[in-house]
């Protein structure tokens, strides 16, 4: 419990500062990476040291097995980790694809809610109408991160949506749906008002069609759950390796064998473990799909188109993750 509150805080924090997450790809502290198996690998330690002892000071008969066993057992579980991982890194990459597919038609939502529609004076509905899609556009992008991370996706979006749509927002369990509705209701009303064609009208539903597509795509991801009994099997085939490997390599490295079989289970323990955080994109973990950040560069970029004076550049404070 505590560790989940240490999260939904911490991401509420990134979030309140519009922060994006930056994923290094060099100079990842070691301890970093051996942190994330450390407990497994102190088991290990144990465990690996307790066989040497006993091998070479409590007993007369060796208690070792031929290498080839752990070898053919250890040659099965890389193919199956590897298998696992291309699959773990397609979901994620599927999930940061559609994310790009959402900047690029936000953008194109914006442009063609600007150029199809011309404002004479600030105070006519065309103005209004312009303001308030865009604006409402940035808040669907917040709004579809938060709803795919299980936070509130109603939260702090008061920035961007008038009273009113934020009330017509409460019948609906699906927030980013209800967006993408009064998008289209104010589409019609466009249209019935003469300030865009059927043409533009047509357009521009195209538009938001795509991003109801790529809002089905990700909550596909989200919904569609990595088979867990494959994951077990994996998991537990791993152990059985690593139980067996000390009685592979005890005859030939004698007490040597314990940082070796540590260092071995590391490699296989942390593919693994990369293959886990990557498999959900959409988690709330430093691993996901930066949305947030690419919330806030969709804002930024159309409250430019926009002329927002009231947008100020401010310098914000990096925040580093590893992807593992």
């Amino acid at each position: 419990m505590r560790k989940a509150k240490a999260e939904q805080d911490e991401c509420d924090y990134f979030k309140t500062l519009n922060v994006g997450l930056m994923l290094l790809k060099k100079n990842i502290p070691f301890g970093y990476v051996l942190g994330k198996v450390k407990f497994e690998l102190l088991i290990i330690l144990v465990y690996s040291a307790t066989i040497a002892v006993i091998h070479q000071w409590f007993l007369k008969l060796p208690i070792s097995i031929p290498l080839a066993v752990p070898t053919i057992l250890g040659t099965v579980i890389s193919l199956l980790l590897g298998f696992r991982s291309n699959q773990a890194y397609d979901r994620w990459w599927e999930a940061r694809q559609v994310w790009g597919a959402i900047v690029n038609d936000s953008r194109t939502l914006a442009r063609q809610v600007l150029a199809f529609t011309e404002s004479q004076f600030e105070e006519d509905e065309v103005h209004q109408l312009r303001q308030r899609m865009v604006r409402r556009q940035i808040a669907w992008c917040y709004a579809l991160g938060q709803s795919l991370r299980r936070l509130n996706p109603a939260s702090g979006l008061d920035k961007y949506l008038s009273r009113r749509d934020l009330e017509s927002l409460s019948r609906f369990n699906n927030v980013p749906m209800a967006l993408l509705d009064q998008q289209a209701r104010d589409l019609r009303r466009g249209l019935e008002e003469g300030f865009i064609n059927r043409y533009q009208q047509i357009e521009m539903d195209r538009t938001l069609t795509r991003l109801c597509d790529a809002m089905g795509k990700c909550e596909r991801i989200k919904n569609t759950v990595f088979p867990s009994t494959y994951s077990l099997y994996i998991h537990f085939s791993l152990l059985l390796f690593i139980c067996m490997l000390p009685f592979g390599v005890i005859d030939y490295f004698g007490f040597l064998e314990v940082p070796l079989v540590v260092a071995i289970s590391a490699c296989f323990l942390l593919i693994e473990k990369m293959a886990i955080h990557l498999q959900d994109p959409f988690e709330n973990k430093p691993t996901d799909t930066p949305m947030t950040a690419i919330a806030g560069t969709i804002e930024r970029d159309l409250r430019q188109m926009l002329h927002d004076q009231d947008m100020v550049e401010e310098k914000r404070p990096e925040s580093f993750y590893y992807i593992l």
